[in-house]
């Protein structure tokens, strides 16, 4: 029976363990440049199978909060190079989450204060982070424009950039498409955000379009071997929202199986939140099951609120890789806690966005607290 601390295979990552660090946002990288500071987060947690980096603006266009990193301009790409480095001296593995928020980013974040681009033009009910006065401040999303059918080349063009800098220039082992949580391909999956009637819009095979452009892009400039991908069919994370999901994201799902990917990255009810949706069923296992049929030989990675017991369940059960988040917050060694049975420290979330090392690199290992 596989077990949670087994070695795993994930297209051509070879990995310790199948416990991953989920990407976690937490604003502390000014001027979108990733800091020496970062770098000591990530290593500090490099005894994680994989770790995926908080989610990465492919563009400035791309970009939503405030403080988050970049991966377009040089500092940005000389600052991921560090982090990068102390992963790999740590001994550990790490892709970069590729992100074009859409949407859900204020027009004070944007190129020259314009309007954010989204498929179509609603606004999202949901808020963004700006800094003022050097403090995190949650403002309403401002109102975005329909994307041009013109325009899309070059975002998938963009998307391919992002993934061959992140690899060949910063270092990374491999990079994640963020297509879940309401941001800009998730956007475009879902008929809530996606009302275009050309062929970006309207049928299942038209909305899935743009997603599975980016990710063929990608795959054809760095190998599917080194790409993984996020999915959310269900989450009401940023006004996400289809009218009927299991067929849509059955459809998404064998046509990624094409691609030889690295893992699929399932999110199983709301990010962060509940698990069950009875407003909003989904059968996961259908999800997979269409995914290994239409030939699917990417690691299956399960994410959501998981603990020890629920994750060593969910191995048994066939996932390749289970993700953790707020966990990994608190507990650099949370492998090493989850493999002994250690007590966990707890988040302060007064400090997950915005700050320095205080709730960041200053997690006592469970050694220290011991000793």
């Amino acid at each position: 029976m596989p077990s949670l601390f087994d070695t795993v295979q994930a297209g051509d990552l070879q990995l310790a363990n199948r416990i991953v660090m989920a990407p976690l946002t937490r604003n502390r990288a000014p001027d979108a440049i990733p800091t020496p500071l970062m770098a000591e987060y990530y290593a500090q947690r490099a005894t994680a199978g994989l770790l995926i980096t908080e989610a990465t603006a492919i563009s400035h266009q791309a970009q939503g909060y405030a403080d988050v990193p970049g991966l377009y301009g040089t500092e940005q790409l000389d600052g991921w190079k560090r982090v990068t480095g102390a992963v790999h001296d740590a001994g550990g593995k790490i892709v970069v989450q590729l992100w074009h928020v859409g949407r859900v980013s204020h027009n004070e974040l944007q190129p020259d204060g314009g309007k954010p681009v989204a498929p179509s033009a609603i606004t999202a009910r949901t808020k963004t982070v700006l800094i003022k006065d050097g403090l995190p401040v949650f403002v309403p999303t401002s109102e975005p424009r329909a994307l041009d059918a013109e325009e899309l080349p070059e975002i998938v063009h963009t998307y391919r950039a992002a993934a061959l800098n992140a690899v060949l220039t910063a270092g990374f082992d491999g990079v994640e498409i963020h297509g879940a949580n309401g941001y800009l391909l998730d956007q475009f999956l879902k008929n809530g955000s996606n009302q275009r009637t050309d062929d970006y819009g309207g049928p299942i095979r038209n909305r899935a379009r743009l997603l599975l452009e980016v990710t063929r892009a990608i795959v054809d400039a760095i190998g599917g071997g080194r790409t993984g991908i996020r999915l959310s069919p269900v989450t009401l994370s940023n006004d996400a929202f289809d009218s009927d999901p299991q067929p849509l994201f059955e459809h998404v799902v064998k046509q990624l199986a094409r691609l030889d990917l690295a893992y699929l990255h399932i999110i199983e009810g709301a990010t962060g939140g509940a698990r069950d949706l009875p407003e909003r069923p989904f059968d996961y296992a259908a999800l997979k099951a269409a995914y290994r049929a239409a030939g699917g030989k990417g690691a299956w990675m399960v994410n959501n609120g998981y603990d020890k017991a629920m994750a060593e369940q969910a191995v048994k059960d066939g996932a390749d890789l289970v993700a953790f988040g707020k966990p990994f917050i608190a507990n650099p060694d949370l492998v090493h806690r989850l493999r002994s049975n250690a007590p966990l420290n707890q988040p302060d979330p007064a400090t997950f966005y915005g700050g320095g090392a205080e709730g960041y690199t200053d997690y006592p290992d469970y050694e220290e607290l011991v000793n």
